[in-house]
């Protein structure tokens, strides 16, 4: 049997809404960088799918087509001899003048491939339309993409339409290519459901199979769904896919965590925004891995289905998490060694792809509006792709070395914290009770038990199945090099994060030998003791490092010029640090407010307008509020992703603190008017400060809004308090 291949692909989609085409590849900036595709090698990939996108190559019929950036990431694959897998049209509906409704589609689409096919006749592997059954069901079922329609006969033509025109287009690639291969993909999930509701899980678990069931010849009159598409007077067109079948020569199976479904006719069990219904019933429509338990079979009970089915060759063509990074690698960790597995027992998987390549945009709103970005294997929200966590796992995938450490331990999806409803049990085999077994994970180790952000870091820790040791002063002391050596030594992490050391700016203005012994010798002292071990560190700084320059904003390459004791041992610290060899992060941060600390400024305008007091806040000092939880989110995923150096880490928004308490106060629905807006010289406060230090990023923006992070703020300082 051949090895398992390590496939990939950019995030591509060009859907339409409206009259808006919202195109993935230019949301990415994959669209302007070519030389993307020439960090792949590396990662041991050995195919890409490649989107020659009718709606980019002839968005107007009535104008040349553009193959300008097909030429380009083309020859560059076939100069690294990576195979491409060309896509020719990816959730979309065609150029402006068409769409999955119209009698036009199947030969535009046709056209295109054959062009495609001439240009590139060497290409051997296509998929000219990605999920006809999923882009249908949105476009047509849903009406979430154009062309909008929301019922069962637009369905079905929409899905007839997708399946003809890849018919139409693969007998015009083989026209040129004649060893031409249909990769042909689409989501596969199972529909479970109560008692209730097995008719609809019936039908459902039916209709997932039509796709590959129309190019496949299989929907005669013995099929399930005959008599029900003739109904919608589509016979005529479902006899002549079965007299001309164009049976994939490989079958793409995507699974997404959310594939698998459970319908609930008990709707007060769930929020109203998972209530639907049928002709005949409502019922609640939720993600199974959030109810079921055991789970639902996942990505397993796809591929073996789909094999035991239709017994052709399988692929899984997209492999992507849209969730913190450690979940990341270990969905794509599962899903090769599920692989593997299956091989092993008979089942002809031939690849794995790590899927949004370059991350992904608005997934969050089913690609209907501006959304999140998801980073993939590189992130790219600085302007340029930086390899995460995740291409560090292909590499070792494909070359057999060490996995990540935070790829260890248990994905979600397997943890009870999955749950998210009432749970309801499933009937399964006694193996399927069981969570699958993972060697005891390495710790990441956290200094600074007793402060706000050790405790956020922690907290964060176990909300991402991170194992992690909290230590204290008592265990660990950063002016005793002994403890400090001792404690690496006993708990062995992979990673250490400092959180310790002086935190109280005006005091240390009268006890400026103590704080710079702590914030800068006592840093340096663990991070020398961790660069001897091979351990990564991760540093915390602060904005106060910055003095009076008159700047906007504060980046990374700005020289410091720190005002007070409190900047100067961070500054300190920073440099010595920056000296060692080895991993060492350097993150600096500002203003902090958290819903867990009752000792910070958001908190404190909180407590005192609750209590109808007034509070007074400056109105002439600057600062990029740093929401804690955001901050320890992307302090992890930056370690997770082994980075380094100097990295601005805030909500990226500069206000005065007075703008800051007014926000807040409009967020917990206080009354702003007891907020007085003074002078910070009428504050006393002894240290002196910069009258502006809002810090910004040039390595990219990797932390929600401010506008976000104080909404988020409110709604857990409610919970919190309550």
């Amino acid at each position: 049997m051949i090895d398992l291949e390590l496939w990939a692909g950019a995030e591509c989609t060009v859907n339409r809404v409206g009259d808006e085409f919202r195109d993935q590849l230019i949301l990415t900036g994959h669209d302007r960088r070519p030389s993307d595709i020439e960090l792949l090698p590396d990662l041991g990939v050995k195919a890409l799918r490649f989107p020659v996108l009718w709606e980019r190559v002839s968005p107007d019929q009535h104008s040349a087509p553009d193959w300008d950036w097909s030429d380009r990431g083309l020859n560059l694959l076939r100069a690294l001899q990576l195979r491409p897998i060309i896509g020719l049209v990816h959730h979309g509906s065609g150029p402006r003048h068409t769409s999955l409704l119209d009698d036009s589609f199947v030969d535009g689409l046709a056209a295109h491939a054959l062009a495609t096919a001439r240009r590139y006749p060497w290409v051997t592997d296509w998929t000219p339309v990605n999920e006809p059954l999923t882009t249908a069901r949105f476009s047509a079922l849903y009406g979430y993409w154009y062309p909008h329609a929301r019922d069962e006969a637009a369905f079905w033509t929409a899905l007839l339409t997708q399946v003809e025109a890849t018919r139409a287009a693969m007998e015009a690639i083989r026209s040129v290519n004649p060893s031409a291969r249909l990769i042909q993909t689409d989501d596969l999930g199972r529909t479970y459901a109560t008692s209730a509701l097995a008719d609809q899980a019936g039908f459902d678990n039916a209709r997932r199979w039509m796709g590959w069931d129309l190019l496949c010849g299989r929907v005669d009159p013995g099929h399930d769904l005959w008599k029900r598409l003739c109904d919608h007077g589509l016979e005529a067109r479902l006899r002549s896919l079965a007299d001309q079948p164009c049976v994939p020569d490989m079958l793409g199976i995507n699974h997404y965590l959310t594939s698998d479904r459970f319908l609930d006719h008990r709707l007060q069990r769930y929020p109203p925004r998972t209530h639907g219904s049928n002709a005949t019933r409502a019922f609640a429509d939720v993600e199974a891995v959030r109810v079921l338990d055991p789970p639902a079979a996942g990505l397993r009970g796809a591929l073996q289905e789909a094999w035991h089915r239709y017994g052709l060759p399988l692929a899984v063509t997209e492999v992507h998490n849209g969730c913190s990074r450690e979940e990341q690698l270990r969905w794509f960790t599962e899903a090769w060694s599920t692989a593997d597995e299956l091989r092993s027992q008979g089942t002809d998987v031939r690849a794995v792809t790590a899927w949004a390549l370059y991350g992904s945009s608005g997934w969050n709103t089913l690609l209907t509006a501006p959304g999140l970005y998801e980073s993939g294997a590189y992130d790219v929200r600085s302007g340029a792709p930086r390899p995460t966590a995740m291409a560090q796992l292909m590499r070792a995938l494909t070359t057999n070395s060490a996995l990540p450490p935070a790829a260890e331990g248990l994905g979600w999806w397997h943890r009870p914290s999955r749950l998210h409803h009432p749970v309801v049990n499933r009937p399964a085999p006694m193996s399927a009770h069981s969570p699958p077994a993972r060697p005891g994970a390495r710790l990441v180790l956290i200094l600074g038990a007793t402060g706000t952000l050790g405790q956020a870091l922690a907290r964060a820790c176990a909300r991402r199945g991170l194992a992690y040791h909290l230590s204290g002063r008592a265990e660990l002391d950063l002016l005793d090099p002994a403890s400090i050596a001792a404690t690496l030594d006993r708990h062995r992490p992979w990673a250490v994060m400092n959180a310790a050391g002086w935190v109280r700016v005006d005091e240390a203005e009268d006890n400026d030998t103590a704080c710079m012994r702590i914030n800068a010798g006592g840093a340096l002292a663990v991070a020398h003791a961790c660069t001897t071990r091979a351990i990564p560190t991760v540093n915390f700084s602060t904005d106060l490092v910055f003095g009076d320059a008159g700047l906007s904003v504060y980046r990374e390459s700005d020289v410091p010029a720190p005002l007070n004791v409190y900047g100067k041992s961070k500054w300190r610290m920073e440099q010595a640090v920056a000296n060692l060899s080895g991993q060492h992060l350097i993150v600096r941060t500002a203003a902090f407010f958290s819903p867990w600390d009752r000792y910070n400024f958001a908190v404190a305008v909180v407590d005192r307008l609750r209590r109808k007091e007034r509070f007074a806040a400056a109105k002439d000092s600057f600062v990029s509020p740093t929401y804690v939880p955001h901050l320890c989110e992307a302090t992890l995923d930056l370690l997770i992703d082994e980075a380094a150096g100097l990295w601005h880490l805030s909500n990226e928004e500069a206000v005065s603190w007075a703008q800051f308490a007014v926000r807040i106060s409009r967020a917990c629905g206080l009354d702003e008017s007891l907020i007085d807006f003074v002078c910070s010289g009428d504050l006393g406060w002894k240290a002196s400060r910069p009258r502006a230090s809002p810090l910004a990023s040039e390595k990219g923006a990797l932390m929600p809004s401010l506008s976000q992070a104080v909404q988020q703020f409110a709604r857990e300082l409610e919970g919190f308090v309550r």
